[in-house]
């Protein structure tokens, strides 16, 4: 994965691509991210993926009546919070 926001702004994205249009293409990649953030898509992935590592903690009987396995389940705890 490329972190855009650790591209050097001299660095276009493409061949031949201006400068500037790649560096404001950085800037609406910025700006939709935290777009999204005021979405609620991100903070309902992260509560979700905190009540299911309590859950695992907790209850782990429940896992099975909610249809995953442990692995499943630690997949998904494992992934950070922009990933569905």
């Amino acid at each position: 994965m490329t972190n855009t926001l650790a591209l050097a702004p001299h660095c276009a994205a493409r061949p031949g691509t201006p400068v500037r249009s790649a560096s404001r293409r950085h800037l609406t990649i910025l700006r939709s991210i935290i777009a999204t953030w005021r979405d609620r898509t991100w903070r309902e992935r992260i509560r979700f993926r905190w009540q299911l590592r309590q859950m695992s903690k907790d209850n782990p009987h429940l896992i099975d009546d909610i249809g995953l396995t442990i692995q499943q389940v630690e997949g998904e705890i494992a992934k950070p919070f922009w990933e569905r």
